[in-house]
């Protein structure tokens, strides 16, 4: 691996444990979207995946597959 995939990898690592870690459950953003955002529970969660996509769409882009 020369040090470009190696700075790519961990890029998309550090993005992977954010967004394992760093976003609350549907549950969490059920229960606290009202207090937090003003929004209702379904619309929590709509921009939460899409934060989550557009996260993961940043971090692989340029990124090209190993051979």
């Amino acid at each position: 691996m020369d040090p470009k995939q190696k700075a790519q990898f961990n890029q998309m690592l550090v993005a992977l444990r954010e967004i394992a870690t760093g976003y609350q459950t549907p549950d969490q953003l059920r229960k606290n979207a009202r207090k937090q955002y003003g929004l209702d529970g379904a619309e929590a969660i709509e921009f939460a995946y899409e934060n989550i996509q557009e996260q993961a769409r940043q971090t692989v882009k340029g990124i090209r597959a190993i051979k």
